[in-house]
Formats: structure tokens, sequence, C-alpha cells
């Protein structure tokens, strides 16, 4: 932990601890950001004063607060000096972040396939500690085999094979992280498991799967019945929450136009936190929900 006077304020930067998780360029943008910020709004400083120092657009400023662009190391060094931050370790390891929040994540090779905001999500995703998500639609891609991934993707969009293939790879490249490491709690409206996408087969491979996911310990899986008479109306959404708690919880929705958006505001995401707690209370357990998809993927194997 290092210290920094600012306008007569003692601020505490403290690096977080290395967790199980690899951390990767995205949460170093969200962790640098929100220090610039804290920095900032400790020191009375408006964002306009920090932009017209920088000679940058306040929008380009308010983007590297927020995490959403990643920043030069000399524009975080001359903002530390216009904070008057001198400690050291302080100004290296947020320097280190800098640096390593410019680095590309694996997604990055997919970009120009990619809806608008999702190589931010993907960032956040693979850094996670836990995600909590409610699935409308279709089966959350987490949870998804390539076959069915394939079938979502020509639904939902007009590309070539290549490109579905490419954005099917990128969808099984999520599910690599290492058994055991990230918890999963998936509750899925009945309707994505009895809306087909692709053949018979394919949906009795992605449900087989799924009901074969629901044994490992980490991931939870629920089925919200269509015959239940619904409490809660909600679009889908996912919350991550990270294994330092200098990372606040993120949650993410998607819109019509399949851009997603990403906040850390705490009353939206204690809002959706509450949304989630009161589906699950009123969707199957899951060994009810693990099942009924087993009894939908022989249906659909017949």
């Amino acid at each position: 932990m290092t210290a920094s006077t600012i306008n007569g304020q003692n601020v505490r930067v403290e690096a977080p601890a290395s967790a199980g998780i690899p951390i990767g360029p995205t949460i170093r943008r969200y962790r640098l950001g929100a220090e610039l910020r804290r920095l900032r709004e400790a020191g009375g400083f408006r964002l306009e004063d920090v932009a017209a120092r920088l000679d940058v657009a306040p929008s380009t400023l308010s983007r590297i607060e927020t995490g959403k662009a990643p920043a030069r190391t000399s524009y975080v060094l001359a903002i530390l000096d216009f904070f008057g931050v001198d400690d050291p370790d302080e100004r290296r390891y947020l320097a280190d972040l800098a640096r390593e929040g410019q680095r590309k994540g694996w997604w990055a090779e997919y970009d120009d396939l990619l809806p608008p905001g999702t190589g931010a999500y993907l960032g956040l995703e693979s850094a996670a500690e836990a995600v909590c998500t409610f699935a409308v639609q279709t089966i959350p891609s987490l949870l998804q085999t390539r076959d069915y991934a394939a079938a979502v993707i020509r639904a939902a969009r007009a590309l070539s094979d290549k490109q579905v293939d490419a954005l099917a790879t990128a969808t099984m490249r999520r599910r690599q992280l290492p058994s055991g490491k990230r918890e999963l709690h998936a509750i899925l409206d009945e309707s994505a498991l009895l809306t087909q996408f692709g053949s018979a087969g394919v949906m009795a491979e992605q449900l087989d799967y799924l009901s074969r996911a629901a044994e490992d310990p980490v991931i939870t899986i629920q089925v919200l019945r269509l015959a239940t008479p619904r409490q809660i109306l909600s679009p889908g959404f996912t919350i991550m929450r990270f294994s330092d708690q200098a990372d606040k919880d993120v949650c993410c929705r998607t819109d019509d136009n399949d851009h997603i958006t990403i906040t850390d505001d705490n009353r939206t995401v204690t809002s959706l936190r509450n949304t989630f707690a009161r589906l699950a209370a009123h969707a199957e357990s899951a060994d009810s929900s693990t099942r009924l998809i087993s009894e939908l993927a022989e249906r659909y194997g017949n």
C-alpha cells in the first residue's frame, strides 16, 4: 500500500493481490480508471481540468476513467504529476496498469466480427471469479456447444460460413477457463430450452452437455418454467464478481442491436442482484432443472 497527499488529503492506493484467475488487459484498464477517478475526486479536480492539462477531450479521459479505453503511460504519469502524486511505488503500479492495459486480449483477432462492446465484456468475463446470468432466448454462451453456437450465430446474423466458424471458435475459447476457477450460476427461461437452433441432433447434444455441466460443483443451472406465474419481467442480463475487492462488480445487458452495455454503478448492480435473487427463488431447483433438461435432451434425441 502506498500513500499520497492531494490537496491536503491522504489518498491510499493498494495494488490488488494476484488471484487464481489470470488478470487480462480489460480488468487492468478498469482498475486504472477507478484509481485515476478516485485520485481526481479526492483532489477536487474536474474532469475538464485534467483533460485540458493532457490536451485531450474530456470524453477521452472519461473513457479512460471508466476502463473503456486504454491509457498511454505518458498520460498516466502526466496525470499523476498534475495531482502531485510522487510516491514511486504508486506511480510504478499505475504506470504498469496502463502498460499492461494496452495489451490485446485473445478476442482481438475477432474484433471485426464482434458486436460493439463485446471485447470489453469478454475481457471482464475472462477475469471474473463468479458469473450470474439470466438467459431468455438462448442458452448462455459459456454453456454452449460448438454446433449450437454456430446455429445461434447463423440465426442472428447474415454471415459467411467462415465467419460463423470463427465466431463459434471464439465461443469455445470462452469455455477454456479451467474447471473450478470460476463460479457460474445460470437461470434459463424455459423458452431458451424449447427454441430449436439447428437440427434436433444439435439440440439433443446441447441439452445433454448442459445436464452434464450441471454436475460441476461450481456450476448451478436453474430453469424458470413457462407455466410458472411470472412475478418478475426482465430481459437477460449478466453480473460479474471479481476476486479482488478493488474491482467493483459489473453488470451487462445487450440491446436489440447486440450492443453490450456495461456498468459498475452500485444502484444498478444492486437492483439486478435483487432481480436475480427473485428469479432464482421462482425457478426450479438445480436438481429439478437438471431432470427437466435431461428429459428434453431425450425428446430431441428420439
